[in-house]
């Protein structure tokens, strides 16, 4: 992923915190630029109208949660390994960035995701899931599954601990998080 300009990475969060704040409809382009520091102008240097700035910054996290799985998977290191440390990063990730879960809520269920071209299916992020768990079943460590459902059951499982937990609705004590993925691997492996 190449590095982007930090006035727009600035307006990015801006966004995200604002989307959060007032949804989609309640942040105009004026209210980022004026919560980013940037002025009005320098915006639209950066994107034609929000639309844009909402499809940018939807494709931005998408690539920042790739890279968390391009960073853990490594056919170098065993793969129950690699699996442990996809779960912990995209969990760290999700935690460390909530307002992403709260985009990708509203996005999902806005008009801004019909303008999507890629079929989720065939999406990089959907393909690297649907190959890590692939392997994990060509190699044996996986029951002989759809990867498609592997990949929802460990990802949607990642984002409601998430959500669970930031929302105060799931206190979990010392080592309890460890035991959330290490269920999902004795249900997943295969014996």
């Amino acid at each position: 992923m190449e590095p982007i300009a930090d006035k727009k990475k600035a307006i990015f969060e801006s966004t995200l915190e604002l989307v959060r704040e007032n949804g989609f409809h309640g942040t105009p382009m004026s209210l980022v630029a004026k919560k980013a520091g940037v002025a009005a102008g320098t915006i639209y240097h950066y994107f034609e109208s929000k639309q844009d700035l909402i499809l940018d910054l939807f494709h931005y996290i998408k690539e920042q949660i790739i890279s968390v799985i391009k960073r853990e998977d490594s056919a170098e290191m065993p793969y129950q390994k690699c699996f442990f440390n996809i779960w912990y990063g995209l969990h760290a990730y999700y935690s460390e960035n909530p307002n992403v879960l709260m985009f990708f809520e509203q996005f999902v269920n806005s008009p801004y995701n019909a303008f999507i071209q890629e079929d989720y299916n065939s999406s990089e992020f959907r393909q690297r899931l649907t190959s890590f768990f692939e392997r994990g079943i060509r190699e044996g460590h996986l029951k002989a599954l759809s990867p498609n459902v592997l990949g929802t059951l460990a990802h949607t499982n990642i984002i409601s601990t998430v959500k669970m937990s930031s929302s105060g609705r799931l206190v979990l004590e010392e080592g309890e998080l460890k035991q959330i993925p290490q269920i999902l691997w004795d249900g997943m492996r295969s014996r």
